[in-house]
Order: C-alpha cells, then sequence, then structure tokens
C-alpha cells in the first residue's frame, strides 16, 4: 500500500468505478430510467461506495480509512438490496442482475480485503509502540 499515491490506483475504488458504470448503463433504459426513486437511490449507493472508497483515502490513519471503507461496503449491500427491486419488478432480467450482483459482491470483498490490511497494519503499529 505504501507505493499507493492516489485513490485511483486502488483496485477497490477501480471495481467501484465499473460498478458505477454498470449501474448507470442498466438503469438509463426502460421502465428502470422512468422510476425515478428506484434509478437515483440505487446511482447513489453505487456512488456512495467510490466516494467513500477515495474520501477513506485521503484521511490521516488506517483506522479512519478503515472507517470509511466500512461505510463503502455498507453501500455495496443496499446496491444488491435495490438490484433486487430492479429483478422483482422486471427492470433487469436475472442474467444481468446476477451480473450486477457479482460485481457488487467482488467490489464488496475487495473493500473487505482492504479493511483487513489496514487494521493488521494499525494493530502491527501499535503492538509496535511501547
Amino acid at each position: 500500500m505504501a507505493s499507493i499515491k492516489r485513490f485511483e490506483e486502488l483496485e477497490s475504488w477501480k471495481g467501484a468505478r465499473a460498478l458505477v458504470q454498470e449501474i448507470y448503463t442498466v438503469s438509463s433504459n426502460g421502465r428502470f430510467s422512468r422510476d425515478l426513486i428506484l434509478r437515483d437511490q440505487i446511482r447513489r449507493a453505487a456512488i456512495s461506495m467510490m466516494a467513500n472508497i477515495a474520501e477513506g483515502f485521503s484521511r490521516r490513519s488506517n483506522r479512519e480509512f478503515a472507517q470509511f471503507l466500512f461505510v463503502a461496503k455498507a453501500s455495496a449491500a443496499e446496491t444488491q438490496s435495490h438490484l433486487y427491486v430492479a429483478l422483482d419488478r422486471d427492470y433487469v432480467s436475472q442474467k444481468k442482475f446476477e451480473d450486477l450482483y457479482a460485481l457488487t459482491d467482488r467490489c464488496a470483498r475487495q473493500v473487505s480485503a482492504l479493511i483487513s490490511y489496514l487494521l493488521g497494519k494499525e494493530r502491527m503499529k501499535t503492538q509496535q509502540t511501547p
């Protein structure tokens, strides 16, 4: 992580960015695009994931960064929940739902891995301090 200088280099942020692109694409079509509440909410949830990764990166400590990542992970779950509504309303096919759900899950796992890394480094730093 020491070699990463910008949030844009984080794999978790890149994954969240790809998710946002996919969510915007799918929610711009057909009946989904006319359900303004769901369309806007699922977009906000995906954007929140991406934004919290970026915002957390700028924090002073690994612990603070991890807090923002926990929010990003929660936004991933919110996105997945909204995907169920889109599926149930027939705004997306079962296949598209599964693809988007899997992409969101992959992003959440990347965020979880980064949280574990950061908190592990924080624990190591704490243990080294006399």
